[in-house]
């Protein structure tokens, strides 16, 4: 079924790596999507505030442990020894940071209540705290999910065909050119793509997540855009305090450190969860949603996966069912596996290979010369 035909399913429900590379099924499905959800147990779509407040505790729990240990003992350390402790802080605290960026997330799904305010007085203060506007991201992320996999509308992540690649494209497609573009899409993709909606839909004029007359939004959603910028402005001004109060050398480490991985991690994630060599696009003549829904890829980043609240490796279920709480996820995705069959995806390559082979292998996508469905389109490399 579709270019690749069927994959075999292991017996364990592991596939080898031939498997993994090997395109998943774009023709329509056999099921539909309430066929996907009688499989799931119905307590799983049940939310629950006090056990989503619960992690929220938890995660704020570890930062501030964090915090005590980098602010009391990494200043007494010797000085080559605190050159590496604070990087080490960086990274654990930048997890669980976002870990608490993806409740923030599920926020915007209203999937942490069953209060639309208070999902989003939550998600407002977290995201904030991360210098993300909160409601901008959240209508923005919500036409992904209405879109993905569209060539003409998914908002984020949106592949080029070869005729659309910049000049440069052929220059640094290359280890070199690889590098540098992981090393800059790491650090500045996130902050690039709230500023100017750099990889995300093409409008017909400038797009920021920071401008409520931009094209991304609507008249009815003005003054919520509005309420973001207010909470990043609340939050930058918090920081600015800080400088003049300790340093921005200090705030540098507490906080922008953790920040920086943070914002790594969300590109990283987001990037790996829709760019896979066996995924397909659609343009309009192909595309639907339950299609777009499944173009989606589950990834295994070990421990992370926990810290992270599974949305690593539980995403192809999210996109099915996005209002569906987190500490659900997992069981909901083992119930419709054997629905889905091929066309679920999971590829268990570690993070760091799967991040070089994905930027070496998808640089833009095309139909396949004699395919019946020419609206549908998978990554190639060559250029």
């Amino acid at each position: 079924m579709g270019a690749g035909g069927r994959m075999s399913v292991r017996p364990e429900g592991k596939k080898s790596k031939t498997d993994i590379l090997q395109r998943v099924p774009y023709s329509k499905p056999p099921f539909t999507l309430g066929e996907v959800k009688k499989a799931i147990p119905p307590h799983c779509f049940q939310r629950s505030i006090p056990r989503s407040f619960s992690y929220v505790v938890y995660d704020l729990a570890i930062v501030s442990l964090f915090y005590y240990i980098a602010t009391s003992f990494i200043q007494l350390l010797p000085h080559p020894l605190s050159y590496l402790a604070w990087p080490l802080y960086w990274i654990c605290q930048g997890c669980v940071l976002t870990g608490v960026w993806v409740i923030a997330h599920e926020c915007g799904h209203h999937a942490f209540s069953d209060y639309q305010w208070l999902d989003d007085t939550v998600g407002l203060i977290l995201h904030s705290a991360l210098l993300v506007p909160y409601f901008s991201w959240k209508y923005s992320h919500r036409r992904h999910h209405s879109n993905t996999a569209s060539l003409d509308r998914d908002e984020v992540f949106v592949p080029k065909p070869k005729s659309s690649l910049k000049w440069y494209a052929k220059y640094i497609n290359n280890p070199p050119g690889r590098v540098l573009t992981l090393v800059l899409t790491l650090t500045l993709g996130w902050p690039l793509y709230l500023l100017f909606n750099v990889s995300g839909r093409r409008y017909d004029r400038f797009a920021s997540h920071y401008d409520p007359y931009g094209p991304i939004y609507s008249d009815r959603e003005r003054i919520q855009i509005y309420l973001s910028d207010a909470g990043v402005l609340a939050a930058t001004c918090g920081l600015y305090r800080l400088v003049a109060a300790k340093g921005l050398a200090w705030v540098i480490c507490v906080y922008g450190g953790p920040l920086l991985v943070v914002n790594g991690f969300l590109v990283l994630i987001t990037f790996l969860q829709h760019t896979h060599p066996s995924l397909p696009h659609y343009d309009s003549s192909e595309w639907d949603w339950l299609r777009g829904a499944l173009a989606t890829v589950d990834r295994d980043y070990g421990i992370l996966n926990k810290v992270f609240h599974n949305i690593t490796d539980t995403h192809v279920a999210h996109h099915l069912f996005s209002t569906m709480p987190h500490y659900h996820a997992m069981e909901a995705t083992k119930a419709i596996k054997p629905i889905l069959g091929d066309y679920y995806q999971f590829d268990g390559t570690s993070i760091f290979k799967a991040m070089w082979r994905e930027t070496k292998e998808c640089i833009y996508v095309e139909q396949e010369d004699g395919e019946k469905n020419k609206g549908v389109f998978w990554y190639k490399n060559k250029i």
